[in-house]
C-alpha cells in the first residue's frame, strides 16, 4: 500500500492494513461465489460509499446468494424481502400490535425486516408503487417512521434490491425520484464454461461452501471513513463534474440527465476503488470504470434512440470518450 498519513492512529492502521482485509474478504467471498469479480467489487463499493446499488441480472445468477454472502464475510445482519404486488409497506416497515401485560393492553412495535444491516429487497419491481415508497425514507433519511413514532436503523444500513430485466408483466417500474437513490445499477452477466463448470462442480457435492468472517463493523467504519479520505485531483473532479453535465446537454440522445448526486457518487465510487486497489489517490480509469454503474440508471434516453437501438452504455461510453 502507498503510505497514507492521518492524525488517527488507528486509521492509518486500518489502511495499512486495508490489502490484507479485501484480499481475505474478496477471498472468502470467493469461496462461494465463482467468477463475478466485477459485480461483487461493485456491490462492496458501494457499502464502502455507505451507498444502495440496484443488481440486474437474469434469473439463476446468484444475486441472492452473492449478497447474503457478503452480510456473512462482513458480520452484519441480513434480511431479505420476496417483494409482490400484494406486499404493505407495514410488511416491509413493521407494524404496532396490542400488547396485554397486566391486565392493561398497550401498543407495541414489531419491528418489519427494514431493520438489518442489510436488506435484499428482491424483484423490487414486482412491489406496487405505494410499497416502493416505503423504501424512500429507510434509504434516505435510515429511519422508519411507524404512527407517531420515528425508529433509527441500525448503521451500516443498505439496500440492495434485484430486479429481473426479461418479465416486465405484472412489474411496476422504479420511478427516476426512488432509481437516484441508488448510488450503483450493477448488471451480473452470465459466467464462462470455465466458471459454469467450476459451479457445477462446486454445487453438486455433499459439502457445500462456507464463509468465514473476514472484517468486522467496526473495521468497516473506518473502511467507509477512509474511502471518503482518499485524495483526488481538481483536474479528475473537474472532470466528473463535466461527465454528469455532459449527460443534461446531449439532447441527441438524452432526454433526462443526471443529478449532482451523480457527481457525488461517482467520485466516493471512484476513491473506494482507489482504495480496494491498494492506492492512497484517484486515477483516471476509477472513474471511467465507475462512471458505467453510476450513470446508466441515471439516463432517460430519448424516444428516437431507444428506437434505434442505442444503449446507456453505448451513450456513456461517447461522453467518457470526449470529455477528457
Amino acid at each position: 500500500m502507498n503510505s497514507f498519513e492521518n492524525d488517527d492512529p488507528q486509521l492509518s492502521q486500518i489502511y495499512n492494513n486495508s490489502g490484507n482485509m479485501f484480499s481475505s474478504l474478496f477471498g472468502e467471498i470467493g469461496k462461494v461465489i465463482v467468477g463475478q469479480k466485477e459485480s461483487v467489487e461493485q456491490i462492496v463499493i458501494a457499502i464502502l460509499c455507505n451507498g444502495h446499488a440496484l443488481v440486474e441480472s437474469n434469473p439463476g445468477l446468484g444475486k441472492t446468494l452473492t449478497i447474503s454472502t457478503i452480510s456473512k464475510t462482513m458480520d452484519l445482519s441480513f434480511s431479505r424481502i420476496q417483494c409482490t404486488p400484494d406486499l404493505m409497506p407495514a410488511d416491509i416497515t413493521g407494524t404496532h400490535f396490542v400488547e396485554e401485560i397486566g391486565g392493561t393492553k398497550k401498543f407495541k412495535f414489531e419491528p418489519g425486516p427494514v431493520f438489518a444491516n442489510i436488506v435484499l429487497a428482491d424483484e423490487i419491481n414486482r412491489a406496487s408503487p405505494k410499497t416502493q415508497s416505503a423504501l424512500l425514507e429507510a434509504m434516505q433519511e435510515k429511519q422508519v417512521t411507524a404512527g407517531n413514532e420515528t425508529f433509527v436503523l441500525d448503521k451500516p444500513f443498505f439496500v440492495l434490491a434485484t430486479q429481473n430485466p426479461i418479465e416486465m408483466e405484472g412489474t411496476f417500474p422504479l420511478p427516476e425520484a426512488q432509481l437516484d437513490r441508488f448510488l450503483f445499477k450493477i448488471q451480473v452477466t452470465y459466467p464462462s464454461f470455465e466458471e459454469e463448470l467450476e459451479i457445477v462442480n462446486r454445487y453438486t457435492l455433499i459439502d457445500i461452501p462456507q464463509v468465514q468472517k473476514a472484517i468486522t463493523k467496526k473495521e468497516l467504519f473506518y473502511l467507509q471513513r477512509l474511502t471518503r479520505e482518499i485524495p483526488i485531483s481538481e483536474d479528475l473532479k473537474s472532470r466528473v463534474i463535466k461527465i454528469v453535465m455532459s449527460t443534461r446537454e446531449w439532447k441527441e440522445h438524452i432526454e433526462y440527465g443526471a443529478s449532482p448526486r451523480a457527481s457525488i457518487g461517482l467520485i466516493l465510487a471512484a476513491k473506494a476503488r482507489a482504495l480496494i486497489h491498494g492506492r492512497n489517490y484517484v486515477n483516471a480509469e476509477d472513474i471511467e470504470k465507475m462512471a458505467y454503474p453510476v450513470l446508466r440508471h441515471r439516463l432517460v434516453l430519448t424516444f428516437e434512440s431507444e428506437r434505434r437501438g442505442i444503449t446507456a452504455e453505448q451513450v456513456i461510453g461517447e461522453i467518457l470518450s470526449k470529455v477528457k
